[in-house]
């Protein structure tokens, strides 16, 4: 008689140790990084690889490949937006300025064609790449911009004092720690679209022609 309630503790423990092992299990499961929200895509317009504007150069079928698939797609930074953004940090002839995910580097080339600074435009699509050394060259200023086929994660940003930014919020605040560690204080940061979450406050925040700018500056250390 008194083997009948140990049994009966036995089953109904069966649950909570398949339980236990399930959790140890899926505890080593590697982690894996959150997609683009639906407010991201939407914020896109909903553009997709189909519809991301062409370049001359992709015509070419042994156009060189990225090295890895890029973070987002390429959607063009309307020029309003652009030129706002680079009114915001207050572009002086000493600045350097970094585009991370620079595309057909039109933010690097305003920023040197009319203020006069040197830039550079980081991009991991070879395509793009080539596509904006061609447009610096139509506008004159291929002396004062250089664009480089990197990664924006593993890339060298140290000497900038100015960054822009048109990338995913997720991207953000994935960027965030290098931007902190590698960019001198007083740097100015700024994005079209996309915050930092609640990693980093924005100093500053605009709409222009329906879209949202944000402004950081590095603090002191």
């Amino acid at each position: 008689m008194k083997t009948i309630p140990s049994i009966a503790c036995l089953l109904l423990l069966i649950p909570l140790v398949s339980a236990c092992g399930e959790s140890a299990v899926t505890a080593y499961d590697p982690v894996v990084e959150p997609e683009a929200t639906q407010d991201e895509v939407a914020s896109m317009d909903a553009v997709t690889a189909d519809t991301e504007p062409d370049s001359p150069y992709a015509m070419d079928e042994n156009a060189p490949r990225p090295k890895r698939e890029p973070d987002v797609i390429y959607v063009p930074t309307p020029q309003p937006v652009v030129d706002r953004m680079l009114e915001l940090v207050n572009l002086q002839e000493d600045d350097v300025l970094y585009d991370l995910g620079s595309g057909d580097g039109r933010i690097a080339i305003t920023a040197a064609k009319d203020y006069g600074v040197r830039a550079v435009g980081i991009d991991i699509n070879p395509v793009r790449i080539r596509e904006a050394n061609e447009n610096a060259e139509e506008a004159g200023v291929a002396d004062r911009v250089t664009f480089r086929e990197e990664d924006l994660f593993e890339a060298d940003i140290g000497e900038a004092s100015v960054v822009t930014l048109y990338l995913l919020q997720s991207l953000n605040v994935k960027l965030r720690p290098k931007l902190l560690s590698e960019l001198k204080p007083g740097t100015r940061i700024v994005s079209h679209a996309f915050d930092m979450a609640d990693e980093w406050e924005p100093e500053y925040t605009e709409e222009v022609d329906g879209s949202n700018i944000y402004m950081w500056t590095v603090p002191q250390r």
